[in-house]
């Protein structure tokens, strides 16, 4: 079975009032929204912990709030241990990863603001930030592990969350990925060229544009949900559309395969 390709949205969006910064040479910081609840435990990563990808040395604490220094974040995609965690069964926007199997795709697309000039420069827009290569999806996971689940999903947000509390074994999905996984050293641009050429609704059909909305606005609301953006046994143009995705990936990050 030849891959598919699954997209998710990750990170800061509009209504947590800060922005993943983007910086002039493309690299970038992801920013990931607070833990619900917003309390830590004794397993949580607050705000004030967070790194940058870069340098490990360097605190993100001065592209936040202070109101969310000491509160736990929900720190997924984990880039360095290559997982991810949905709650698929219960959210209805996650319900599409439940069809990922290994050999599988996941890109994760982010809202990113640049983070240099005036305030009223600093243009948003989404990019892609990475992918995992599937190669492990522990399913359902509704009760307290009887051990340890694999040693790469003990550091995964939804399960530093069930480790604090018990009620939060609440059936999420985490997902693994392969050495071929990785985080974009640069983020990609999705801008509404490449959308209209990559991307298709649950009808297999382009985005509709226009009424009213901007193209931040509908790229925002089409990748809202999760869900397989390109399948090759479903339609006919998914590989002339992998392709172009993947020369755009190249286009600012040379040598990704």
């Amino acid at each position: 079975m030849e891959s598919r390709v699954f997209l998710a949205n990750v990170g800061a969006n509009t209504s947590h009032r800060y922005s993943s910064p983007l910086f002039d040479d493309g690299s970038f910081e992801l920013l990931p929204i607070p833990e619900t609840p917003p309390e830590p435990g004794p397993n949580s990563v607050t705000f004030a912990e967070l790194r940058s990808w870069g340098d490990p040395s360097v605190s993100l604490k001065r592209f936040l709030p202070a109101r969310l220094w000491g509160v736990a974040a929900h720190a997924d995609p984990d880039f360095r241990q290559l997982t991810y965690g949905d709650n698929c069964e219960r959210a209805p926007r996650a319900h599409a990863l439940r069809q990922i199997q290994p050999g599988d795709l996941l890109m994760f697309i982010a809202r990113l603001r640049r983070a240099t000039g005036p305030a009223e420069a600093q243009e948003a827009g989404f990019f892609l930030i990475g992918y995992l290569e599937v190669d492990q999806v522990v399913a359902n996971v509704a009760g307290r592990p009887a051990g340890r689940l694999p040693g790469r999903f003990e550091a995964n947000a939804h399960v530093r969350k069930g480790r604090n509390d018990d009620r939060h074994w609440d059936g999420f999905w985490v997902f693994g990925g392969s050495k071929r996984s990785r985080r974009f050293r640069r983020a990609v641009p999705i801008d509404r060229r490449i959308a209209e050429l990559v991307l298709r609704d649950a009808t297999d059909k382009p985005l509709t544009w226009g009424a009213g909305r901007s193209d931040l606005q509908v790229i925002g609301s089409y990748t809202r949900t999760c869900r397989c953006i390109i399948d090759p046994a479903l339609s006919g143009d998914a590989r002339h559309r992998l392709a172009i995705l993947w020369r755009r990936i190249h286009e600012f990050n040379s040598g990704v395969t």
